[in-house]
């Protein structure tokens, strides 16, 4: 099962009928896509199911909807087993930006939080959760999918907030800060807190 936001609210691709009885559950087949996506942009909808036999069938035709945007990020730890945030747009969040041409995930993800943090002599320790949004831009619908690695760093230097990027902070939480911080960000970067 793949898990995409928008706004916030999950949209469920399944190949499981276990949820046929929850509210909000569409064949793909039967379901008019844009309108659906419509209805959750304007907070209609708490949540949706969205089912076909075959998930990768699924994926293919859902995604085929949107232009896709790949970006990749990091959760950072330090010495300390503090978890390196950012604070743009009012919200809490992880480093992470664009995926740029000739370039793998890694190596976009460790680039993205130098950039951002002013972090360095970053590890990559092991992959996370890919996790998925829908946003607009120049009003194209967007689906953006981030692939995160859990990171660990050396670096006890000052970090820096890429202010270009609308970083106005850029912060080491503990686990009590982290709790926090958790009820100010996106449902996409809880999921790599569960």
């Amino acid at each position: 099962m793949h898990t995409i936001f928008i706004n916030n609210i999950p949209i469920y691709l399944t190949d499981d009928l276990k949820q046929k009885s929850e509210t909000n559950f569409y064949n793909i087949e039967e379901v008019d896509l844009s309108t659906l996506i419509q209805d959750l942009e304007l907070g209609l909808l708490e949540k949706v199911y969205l089912y076909d036999a075959s998930i990768e069938n699924l994926w293919n035709f859902f995604s085929s909807q949107f232009k896709i945007i790949k970006a990749a990020g990091g959760k950072v730890y330090n010495l300390d087993n503090e978890i390196l945030f950012i604070y743009r747009n009012n919200k809490w969040d992880l480093p992470k930006g664009k995926i740029e041409k000739n370039e793998i995930p890694e190596q976009a993800a460790m680039r993205e939080v130098e950039e951002e943090t002013g972090v360095k002599y970053l590890k990559i320790k092991q992959s996370l959760e890919t996790t998925f949004h829908i946003y607009k831009f120049k009003e194209k619908q967007v689906l953006k999918i981030s692939y995160w690695y859990k990171m660990e760093t050396s670096f006890k230097g000052k970090l820096k907030p890429q202010k270009e990027e609308g970083i106005s902070r850029v912060n080491w939480l503990n686990d009590k800060q982290i709790k926090n911080a958790l009820n100010n960000t996106y449902d996409n970067i809880k999921l790599l807190f569960q």
